[in-house]
């Protein structure tokens, strides 16, 4: 067993905003983009939205059949499904009310709705459609066939340095377009980067993503992937997609994060100590690029200073990379996916196909939490 799948299989979970590595609280459910049907196109720059915003026409759960289940998590399972009429295929994303509220993840649910409203990016999941019933709240996506890239990370054990400079480099032209949207994406790891069938990234599952004009205190996000200033309760903003982003490229590069433990508050120690032991094989440029994010004052963290994005773009280890080509997607992919068809699950794990519909209607205070869903 690898290193890296020696601590993929124990990240905790240990607060309800806080997503462990293999039973993520938001949903495992990874959902994305079925690309080469509904692709959103971009008009150059790696901040630059699509031409259009999802169609806002209404769906019918009726209409939808189930085909399989992608993902299950805490209080959420995710389905492939199939509308009868089309046969397109998409990701649908359904929620315990009950389990919702108990973990208290009312406003983390509507954070990630309103954001995925808002949103229109080449490497970012879409959202079609919102509904609730007396029971669930569902939410409409696109279906990735690709899988995730932790899944690709795990069976190689690291990615070479052109592989993690492809992935990098689609992943800070979405961060980039995020934060010009002044949204905090806050919870970057492998797991929640999908590959559609040509290899390109998209960015999933925004439970944790929020609109900020300037600060926020929950505690959320993946202990490996905390910034010092979420832990100490500060305050934080932007700056900690880009501190993710370093340890991301970290594990990419090397197999395993550069803060592990057996335990969060383990973790949380090593990261506020901020030692940094790196591989002899890696890069020269790449480590100076991850000591640049992994930097605890976040006034001098690379991508958070006054030149933003584009101080990380200027970097010698991107020096490579056509920045207007890269939303365009013409950069070539390292791994392309082995998909046989739209609705291919073969990327995913196969799991138990639970009846989730006998549960018993909720009371309508708690319906009416969710009255604009």
């Amino acid at each position: 067993m690898s290193r890296c799948e020696l601590r993929g299989v124990s990240r905790t979970q240990n607060s309800p905003g806080v997503s462990p590595r293999e039973d993520m609280a938001t949903s495992k459910a990874k959902v994305g983009v079925n690309s080469e049907a509904r692709e959103s196109k971009s008009n150059g720059g790696c901040g630059s939205a699509g031409e259009a915003s999802p169609n806002k026409r209404i769906y019918n759960l009726d209409d939808l059949e189930i085909i399989a289940t992608v993902g299950t998590g805490t209080f959420g399972r995710v389905f492939l499904v199939q509308e009868r009429q089309s046969r397109a295929f998409y990701a649908l994303k359904q929620m315990k009310i009950p389990d919702v509220i108990r973990l208290k993840q009312e406003q983390h649910v509507h954070n990630e709705k309103e954001v995925l409203t808002e949103i229109n990016h080449p490497f970012l999941i879409r959202l079609f459609w919102t509904h609730h019933d007396e029971r669930f709240l569902y939410m409409l996506m696109d279906y990735v066939p690709g899988g995730e890239l932790f899944s690709y990370l795990r069976s190689r054990g690291r990615f070479s340095n052109t592989t993690g400079l492809f992935y990098t480099s689609e992943i800070v032209c979405a961060i980039e377009y995020l934060h010009s949207k002044e949204i905090v994406y806050r919870d970057l790891k492998p797991e929640n980067i999908l590959l559609d069938s040509e290899g390109h990234i998209r960015l999933t599952d925004f439970g944790f993503a929020k609109k900020l004009t300037d600060r926020t205190w929950t505690l959320c996000g993946t202990p490996e992937y905390l910034a010092p200033e979420v832990i100490q309760s500060k305050g934080h903003g932007r700056a900690v997609d880009w501190w993710a982003l370093g340890i991301l490229i970290f594990e990419m590069l090397a197999g395993y994060p550069p803060f592990f433990d057996d335990n969060p508050f383990g973790i949380y120690q090593k990261i506020l100590a901020g030692k940094l032991e790196f591989p002899r094989h890696l890069d020269f440029y790449v480590k100076d690029l991850i000591k640049k994010f992994l930097v605890i004052d976040r006034a001098r963290r690379l991508g958070n200073m006054k030149n933003g994005a584009d101080d990380v773009k200027k970097h010698r280890w991107f020096k490579t990379i056509d920045w207007e080509a890269v939303p365009l997607r013409k950069l070539k992919p390292p791994v392309v996916p082995k998909v046989s068809h739209e609705g291919d699950t073969s990327n995913f794990d196969v799991y138990p196909e639970d009846d989730w519909k006998k549960d018993p209607p909720v009371p309508q205070k708690d319906l009416d939490i969710f009255k604009n869903f």
